[in-house]
C-alpha cells in the first residue's frame, strides 16, 4: 500500500513538472513573437454608408477612404463596408452584426446614424464609433467635420464669374446644417465677386432619388438658372442633366469633371483617407478618445476640386489666392457681422462661430431664394 502510494505522488510531481516546462515554453515563443498575440491579429473597422459606393459622391468618397486604409495599412486591419443602410431601425440591426463579426471600430458615414449608434455604443463599451457631421458624443462615440462649405465658397465665386443670367440653382438633399452651411456660403463667394446673384434652392428630401434631382434641375434650367450646384449623394444624375441641357455644374464630395466635360465649374472634393488612418492607428494605440474632431482645407480633409476647362485663368487665379488667404488663417468665411435674408443679425460683428454653434445653423443668408423646411 505504501509503495502504491508513493508511486502516485511520484507521478503528480512528475506530471506538475511537465506542466511547468510547457508554461515556460509557451511564454518564452509568445514573448518571441512566434505565438500570435491579440495585437498582432488583423484590426477589423467596420463602414456603413446610406447610400451605394457608386455613386461618384459621398459615398464614393468614403470607401475611396476604406481602400485607401487597405492600401496604407496591408496586413494590419480588415474592413468591411454595407451600403444602402437606412437611416432606420435597419442601422442597428446592421452595426450589431458588425460587432459580432469582431468590428472594433466602425464609421457611421450619414448624419441620421447617429441615433442608432448612440444607442448601438451604449450596449458595447469596447467598440469605438465615428459618426459623420454631427455634434453630439458619448464615451465610446466621436464626431467629425469637414468643413464642406469652405470650397463651395470657392465654387460660388465661379459660379458667380460665369452666370449670364444671375440666376444660380441648387439642389440639395435635406435642410440640414452641413447643407444649409453649404448653400450660403456659395451664395456669399458668388455674391462677393457678383452681388447681383441670386440662388434657388430645391430640396429633394432624400440624399438620393435620381428623378426628383433630374426634374428639379430641370424646374431650375426652366427658371433661368445658368449655373447649376448640388448637395445630393450621388453626382450621377445631377452632373450629366446639367450636361444634357447645357448649364454649368458644380459638384460635391468628389471631382465630377469626367461627368459633365463640358459645364463642370469645380466643387468641394473630400479627402478622408490620410485621416481615417491616423483614428485607425490611434485606436490600436490605445489614445482615441471621444471628441469632436474637424478641420476644412487647412487641414486637408476637404480640398477644392479641379477646375474645368471652361473657367477662365484669371478666375481660377482670384480664386486660388483667396483659397491660399482662408488656409493661411487671413479670411474666415462665416465670420461676424453676418446677417439672415430677413435682415436678423446672426453673427455678431467680430464674432468666428465655432463648429458646434455652424452645426445648429438654422438660416439663409440673403441672395438664398427657397424654404428652410421639409415638403
Amino acid at each position: 500500500m505504501l509503495k502504491h502510494i508513493y508511486e502516485c505522488l511520484r507521478s503528480f510531481r512528475r506530471a506538475k513538472w511537465q506542466l511547468f516546462v510547457v508554461a515556460i515554453f509557451c511564454s518564452s515563443f509568445t514573448s518571441q513573437g512566434l505565438l500570435a498575440k491579440d495585437s498582432e491579429l488583423p484590426f477589423k473597422v467596420g463602414f456603413i454608408t446610406v447610400g451605394p459606393v457608386t455613386d461618384n459622391g459621398f459615398n464614393f468618397a468614403h470607401n475611396k477612404a476604406r481602400l485607401y486604409l487597405e492600401k496604407e495599412m496591408p496586413g494590419q486591419i480588415q474592413t468591411t463596408i454595407v451600403e444602402k443602410v437606412p437611416e432606420s431601425a435597419e442601422c442597428e440591426r446592421v452595426l450589431e452584426r458588425l460587432i459580432g463579426q469582431g468590428n472594433k471600430l466602425i464609421f457611421t458615414t450619414s448624419y441620421g446614424f447617429l441615433e442608432p449608434a448612440l444607442r448601438v455604443a451604449s450596449r458595447h463599451p469596447d467598440v469605438d464609433f465615428m459618426q459623420i457631421n454631427r455634434f453630439q458624443t458619448a464615451p465610446n462615440l466621436s464626431t467629425y467635420f469637414s468643413h464642406q462649405y469652405q470650397p463651395m465658397y470657392f465654387a460660388g465665386m465661379v459660379a458667380g464669374h460665369m452666370t449670364k443670367t444671375n440666376k444660380l440653382g441648387f439642389v440639395g438633399a435635406h435642410p440640414v446644417p452641413p447643407l444649409l452651411q453649404a448653400v450660403n456660403a456659395f451664395t456669399m463667394g458668388a455674391r462677393s465677386v457678383n452681388p447681383k446673384v441670386t440662388t434657388q434652392v430645391i430640396w429633394i428630401n432624400n440624399w438620393t432619388d435620381p428623378a426628383l434631382e433630374a426634374d428639379a434641375i430641370k424646374s431650375l434650367y426652366e427658371t433661368h438658372c445658368d449655373v447649376i450646384a448640388h448637395a445630393q449623394d450621388n453626382q450621377n444624375t445631377v452632373l450629366p442633366t446639367c450636361e444634357r441641357l447645357g448649364v454649368y455644374s458644380c459638384g460635391f464630395y468628389t471631382d465630377g469633371h469626367e461627368l459633365a466635360p463640358k459645364g463642370w465649374l469645380t466643387g468641394p472634393c473630400l479627402e478622408w483617407g490620410p485621416f481615417y488612418k491616423k483614428i485607425v492607428q490611434s485606436v490600436r494605440d490605445g489614445k482615441w478618445h471621444a471628441q469632436v474632431y474637424t478641420q476644412g482645407m487647412e487641414g486637408g480633409y476637404i480640398k477644392l476640386a479641379t477646375f474645368g476647362k471652361a473657367v477662365p485663368p484669371a478666375v481660377q487665379k482670384e480664386v486660388l489666392a483667396k483659397v491660399k488667404d482662408l488656409e493661411d488663417g487671413k479670411f474666415t468665411i462665416f465670420a461676424g457681422p453676418l446677417k439672415d435674408k430677413d435682415g436678423v443679425l446672426r453673427y455678431k460683428e467680430g464674432e468666428k462661430p465655432d463648429v458646434k454653434k455652424l452645426g445648429e445653423m438654422n438660416f439663409f443668408v440673403d441672395g438664398v431664394q427657397g424654404t428652410l423646411a421639409k415638403k
